[in-house]
């Protein structure tokens, strides 16, 4: 029984076999391998991509899959977590697949062994598939991304984005530059930082633009969007002609986190990540449910 909690309890060399199968699944039609397993999607968050892409990902490969709504489950009157896993994994599930706001809860359920757990999503510490995806994406452009040198730009201390990306692309070669105003900074890491975007726009190759979650702030540090806009949005006036990949990994506010002339620029990424989730999600749930 194997488990996805993050990018870290995979080798190399399964990082490269999921990669690889997703490339396939984007250039021919999968079989339906996965059409006696049943998946259940728990997301105690909200979630737009990541969960409608496990869903057609599993339904792409013939799974059964069943998503419980929390609000409308037991845990909204008072079942824990643990126990509403317990009752799920009775049923039999191959996976449960879940989101949820604690750092631990899926590292916590995968513990318990009943079934194969996948964090989609962890916290601020942990989003393993997104990490993928936007590996996948970078491959697909590049080739190798060894030695290319990405910017993540934003809201980096409460993104589990950044941090399974620079988990990541670290260990596949990449150099990671953060750029953030202080307050958005971790405050524990070796990496290079910036806190002006202007400062890296010439040295990168991909930029990464995160969601400013102000909400999630307890002191103000900027008295609204716009201002944080001026500083860190990415526009086409910022980018000029330079040859530089710009993900997000959504919801991406527009003008604010891209301008709307960058989010319909050919160097844009966004909607492809989006369509290699699929892929990259479907890949995922082959090695788990087969291959491990």
């Amino acid at each position: 029984m194997r488990n996805l909690i993050d990018t870290t309890s995979l080798e190399i060399q399964e990082i490269e076999y999921i990669l690889e199968s997703a490339k396939k699944f984007k250039h021919y039609k999968p079989s339906q391998l996965l059409q006696d397993k049943l998946i259940i999607t728990l997301f105690f968050e909200n979630s737009t991509r990541t969960r409608s892409s496990f869903e057609v990902a599993a339904k792409r490969l013939g799974a059964s899959i069943v998503h419980l709504d929390p609000e409308k489950s037991s845990s909204s009157k008072g079942e824990s977590i643990e126990d509403t896993f317990t009752n799920l994994c009775a049923m039999n599930p191959d996976a449960v697949i879940i989101r949820h706001a604690s750092n631990t809860v899926a590292i916590e359920l995968s513990d318990m062994n009943l079934t194969s757990v996948i964090n989609a999503g962890s916290g601020n510490t942990a989003h393993p598939s997104q990490a993928l995806l936007d590996l996948f994406t970078m491959k697909e452009h590049f080739g190798d991304v060894r030695g290319k040198k990405i910017a993540i730009v934003g809201d980096i201390v409460n993104s589990r984005v950044a941090s399974s990306g620079i988990k990541l692309f670290t260990r596949m070669g990449m150099e990671v530059i953060l750029v953030a105003p202080n307050s958005f900074m971790p405050q524990d890491t070796l990496l290079e930082r910036y806190e002006d975007l202007k400062d890296v726009i010439d040295k990168v190759d991909v930029i990464m633009s995160l969601r400013a979650q102000l909400e999630r702030h307890k002191k103000p540090i900027f008295e609204n969007y716009e201002e944080y806009a001026s500083k860190y949005c990415i526009t086409k006036e910022r980018l000029k002609d330079k040859d530089i990949l710009l993900l997000h990994p959504g919801p991406v506010m527009r003008n604010i986190d891209i301008d709307d002339e960058m989010l319909k620029d050919s160097r844009c990424k966004v909607l492809e990540q989006v369509s290699n989730g699929v892929f990259i999600r479907m890949a995922i749930l082959k090695f788990l449910l087969l291959e491990s």
